[in-house]
C-alpha cells in the first residue's frame, strides 16, 4: 500500500497532478495519519526536486511571486491550528470550496472566455486554504491546480510553474515537521529509503504519460481528478 502510495506521488510530480489526494490517502491506511506526514513529507522534496531538474525551463516565476506569500502564510497558520482543528469540520468546508472552484472554472471553460482572474483576493483565498491544507494533510494539491487552472497555463508551464512552488513551500514546511509537530525521525527517514525506488518508477512513467496527453485533454484530467480528489478527502 505504501509502495502504491509512493509511486502515485512520482506519477503526480512528474505533471499528472490532482492524485495527491490519493498518495496521501494510502499511506495514512498504512501508517496513520500524523506518522504518515512525516513519511511523506522528505519523498515530496525528492520529487520536487527532480520535477524542478526536468521543468524548469518552463517555469512562470510571476506567478509563483503572486501565489507563494499567501500560501506561506497559509502554512503558519496551519501549525498553529493543526493539532486542534476538529478534522471533520475541516474536510467538509474544504470540500464546499473545492468545488465552488471547480464550477466557476467549468463555467468559464464553456463559455470559452479567456478572462483569468487578476484580483489579489483571488490568490490571497485560495493561497492560504492551499497552505492550510499542505500543512496539516499535504492536500495542497486541489487548491494549486485551481490557481494554475484559473490562470490557463499550457500544460508545461503548468506542470514546471507547479514544481517550483511545492520545493519551496515543502522545504519551508520541513523544520516545523522535524522541531514542532516531530513527525520526521531517524525511523521514518529508515522507511523512506525503502519506499525510494517507487517514486523514480512514478516519475519516469508520468513524463512519458504528460508528453502523450493534449493539452485541451490535459486540463480536463486535472479537473476530474481534483473533482474525484475532492470527493476522496471526504470519505477519508
Amino acid at each position: 500500500m505504501a509502495f502504491t502510495s509512493i509511486f502515485l506521488l512520482g506519477v503526480s510530480k512528474a505533471g499528472l497532478k490532482g492524485l495527491s489526494i490519493f498518495n496521501v490517502t494510502l499511506l495514512a491506511l498504512a501508517f496513520g495519519a500524523k506518522e504518515s506526514t512525516g513519511i511523506l513529507m522528505p519523498l515530496l522534496l525528492v520529487g520536487d526536486i527532480i520535477a524542478v531538474i526536468y521543468y524548469n525551463r518552463h517555469t512562470e516565476w510571476v506567478y509563483i511571486r503572486r501565489f507563494l506569500p499567501w500560501m506561506i502564510t497559509g502554512i503558519l497558520i496551519g501549525v498553529v491550528i493543526g493539532k486542534d482543528l476538529p478534522e471533520l469540520q475541516f474536510k467538509i468546508g474544504m470540500v464546499i470550496v473545492i468545488f465552488l472552484s471547480l464550477a466557476i472554472l467549468i463555467y468559464w471553460d464553456q463559455r470559452k472566455s479567456k478572462q483569468v482572474p487578476t484580483h489579489w483576493t483571488f490568490a490571497g483565498g485560495v493561497g492560504i486554504l492551499a497552505g492550510i491544507c499542505t500543512m496539516i494533510g499535504n492536500l495542497a494539491g486541489a487548491f494549486s491546480n485551481i490557481f494554475f487552472l484559473a490562470m490557463r497555463l499550457p500544460k508545461n508551464v503548468f506542470v514546471g510553474t507547479a514544481a517550483w512552488l511545492f520545493l519551496i513551500t515543502n522545504a519551508f514546511k520541513l523544520p516545523f515537521h522535524i522541531f514542532v509537530w516531530k513527525t520526521i525521525t531517524w525511523q521514518t527517514l529508515l522507511i523512506d529509503l525503502k519506499l525510494l525506488p517507487a517514486i523514480f518508477i512514478g516519475m519516469f512513467l508520468g513524463i512519458k504519460a504528460v508528453r502523450i496527453i493534449k493539452e485541451k485533454n490535459y486540463r480536463r484530467f486535472i479537473l476530474i481528478v481534483t473533482a474525484i480528489g475532492a470527493v476522496a478527502i471526504l470519505l477519508k
